[in-house]
């Protein structure tokens, strides 16, 4: 089987890949109840399996998983003897942010500059489409070389480990001899990327209190300690000077080797303003892939609208911690959590709650299915030679999977590279970019069978 055909079927695919994609970005599937109803996941997630049995997969189930949520699994057997593979998508998405900054309605898949804009196009409702090209363009040239299992997970961008414990009391689900995550993405458009690292995720909740109630700041400013002003203090306590990341006893020098980041070039795809400094030291890439990050993501405190001139009672905030490769998550939990109890200033009466958590992950990139990668890579981006590279984002799947398996090879690719903004407002994917990786995800299904039979 050559390429021509496969790229031929997948090109031919790609309007009802379009129509199949607005359909799922339509579905508003943020897996927080408190933000949108549960039935947006719940119709999405029927979207999918109903998706699947139309593509004769088997076995299709709507898992409930432990977290209240539901992932989608099913089976395509392939020919006797013929190994078998997992293809991972997810299709719950990140909320929307402020959707007054979109361009277009988030949930609204538009095309616009040659992209397709809306919430989860490349994160990663793409994911799953890509997939199906891929399986579909293996169908019409000649059926399907390999069994293929398929999970889309209902919760990952919550980080509430729904799939993970279900794997964990189920563990011959998604039994594979190779599994292709389909949730990273290219280094940039149109150079082939497998992702090689992923850092880990700690989340906490972080809570101070000082007072019995609030106050006049003028009566009483000065004097009484304030839950907002100790809860900057305490954030403040997480950064240097320089904006590098510094908790207690948490190693943050260590050296990526692989693929650099020029500094320009991420300037231009994090849209830094001009004259704006990065944070942190070393290469860019050694402070987003080999080195620790924490972020503030959200702060409970009066707004500047409506604010009165009150010393504040108690504040709230919670931080995200990335943890790279090499370092454990639930010792970073450990650390980060003994850090803000000890930085809490004034005495000022301080909680601490777990809300996330999950393990970096590192790939054996020698394994013989980079080998089949790097071949359909070569073939579906010609000029171009497979690059890896880290990523920043976590996928606490990967470890699971990993120790559920440990003799499966695992694979990281996807539609997420740096235009497509994902987590941001007016995400978007390259269709262009969903062809060619589509496109290569059928030739690596082929050249590993292929592999196998040798």
């Amino acid at each position: 089987m050559n390429a021509n055909p496969i790229a031929e079927t997948i090109a031919s695919l790609m309007p009802r890949a379009k129509t199949e994609l607005a359909d799922l970005v339509a579905f508003q599937s943020v897996a927080d109840p408190a933000q949108f109803p549960k039935s947006e996941c719940e119709a999405a997630a029927v979207w999918i399996a109903d998706s699947l049995r139309s593509e004769g997969f088997e076995d299709v189930a709507l898992l409930d998983t432990p977290d209240g949520t539901q992932s989608v699994y099913g089976f395509l057997p392939g020919p006797a003897g013929a190994p078998t593979v997992l293809l991972y998508a997810h299709y719950d998405v990140q909320p929307p942010l402020d959707e007054s900054a979109w361009v277009s309605p988030p949930f609204e898949l538009t095309e616009r500059n040659g992209r397709w804009y809306g919430r989860g196009a490349a994160d990663c409702k793409g994911g799953l489409i890509m997939h199906l090209l891929a399986l579909r363009a293996l169908k019409a040239n000649g059926g399907v070389p390999v069994s293929v299992k398929v999970i889309a997970e209902g919760s990952e961008e919550q980080g509430t480990g729904g799939l993970e414990q279900y794997a964990e009391a189920h563990p011959e689900l998604l039994a594979a001899d190779t599994i292709v995550i389909g949730d990273t993405g290219n280094f940039r458009v149109g150079l082939p990327t497998v992702t090689a690292t992923l850092r880990g995720m700690t989340m906490l909740r972080v809570r101070i209190d000082t007072l019995e109630g609030n106050l006049h700041s003028g009566q009483f400013g000065g004097a009484a300690p304030d839950a907002l002003a100790a809860l900057i203090q305490l954030l403040a306590s997480l950064r240097a000077e320089d904006g590098s990341t510094t908790v207690d006893g948490l190693t943050a020098d260590s050296s990526w080797e692989g693929l650099e980041y020029p500094e320009e070039e991420f300037r231009k795809d994090a849209r830094v303003l001009d004259g704006v400094g990065l944070i942190g030291h070393g290469s860019v890439a050694d402070r987003i892939w080999a080195r620790p990050a924490v972020t503030v993501i959200g702060i409970d405190c009066p707004p500047v609208v409506g604010a009165t001139p009150s010393l504040q009672a108690s504040a709230r905030a919670q931080i995200s911690l990335r943890v790279p490769p090499g370092q454990d998550a639930a010792e970073a939990t450990k650390l980060l959590t003994a850090h803000l109890l000890a930085h809490t200033p004034w005495g000022a009466r301080v909680s601490v709650e777990q809300v996330g958590q999950g393990q970096p992950f590192k790939a054996d990139v020698s394994s013989p299915a980079y080998t089949s990668m790097a071949e359909a890579m070569r073939v579906a981006y010609p000029g171009e030679e497979m690059q890896t590279s880290g990523m920043g984002g976590s996928i606490p799947l990967c470890n699971t999977l990993s120790a559920l398996y440990p003799k499966a090879e695992i694979l990281l690719i996807g539609l997420s590279e740096p235009e497509a903004q994902i987590h941001a407002v007016n995400e978007s994917v390259s269709p262009g970019e969903l062809e060619r990786m589509s496109v290569a995800e059928a030739l690596f299904l082929v050249n590993y069978a292929r592999s196998k039979q040798g």
